[in-house]
């Protein structure tokens, strides 16, 4: 693991660019991903990180659940940005799994949840993690999006010793629309995360130990 004081790294990168935040992950010569939802404004970290590396490994998890919307802006996204993609999937088919659990467990059913969420998203990130064995982990989570993330910073190790960089991690959600608009990104309009149950709720993988 990482040897880092993340007081005084969080306070260094506090005024920085997210490109700059980008750039100082990437100057630590360490394994390094990338991540990416493929959510509503996945672009802006998926391009912000292209313009620095392109070959940087960026790691999907595609759940088998998303919608037709984000299939295609994902693609498009994929072949403008000419990202070094690395897509992973469960498993097990969501139709054996909906026929296995009776669809998605609901927030009343926690246990089945838990393990839904396993299956769709956390083991296909383990496979992602022992295969690229990171260090650092570029990701576009923000303070504003749930509870936990507010307790985080820019720089965080997480529960496995991973360090996790959010370049954008003080970005408002009017920023984010202000750098969709300036580079013309598209965003996925339609788009259905089925671990989360509700808003506000993580998916699993910032808060896997």
């Amino acid at each position: 693991m990482l040897d880092l004081d993340l007081d005084s790294v969080n306070e260094s990168l506090r005024d920085a660019d997210a490109a700059e935040v980008v750039r100082w992950a990437l100057n630590l010569q360490v394994p390094t991903i990338a991540t990416t939802s493929m959510g509503r404004n996945a672009a802006v970290m998926l391009h912000l990180v292209s313009q620095i590396d392109r070959n940087l490994p960026t790691i999907w998890v595609d759940t088998g659940y998303n919608l037709r919307d984000t299939y295609i802006v994902a693609e498009r996204l994929i072949k403008d940005l000419g990202l070094n993609m690395h897509v992973y999937t469960p498993e097990m088919t969501s139709e054996r799994r909906n026929a296995i659990m009776g669809g998605i467990p609901t927030v009343d059913e926690e246990d089945l949840h838990q393990e839904f969420t396993r299956q769709v998203k956390l083991e296909p990130f383990d496979r992602a993690l022992a295969e690229f064995k990171p260090q650092i982990w570029l990701t576009g989570i923000r303070r504003e999006e749930t509870e936990h993330r507010k307790s985080l910073d820019i720089v965080s190790v997480d529960g496995r010793g991973i360090v996790k960089v959010a370049p954008i991690f003080s970005w408002s959600d009017q920023q984010v629309e202000d750098y969709m608009a300036r580079f013309e990104l598209p965003t996925c309009k339609h788009y259905f995360d089925p671990t989360k149950v509700h808003d506000g709720r993580e998916c699993g993988l910032h808060t896997a130990a």
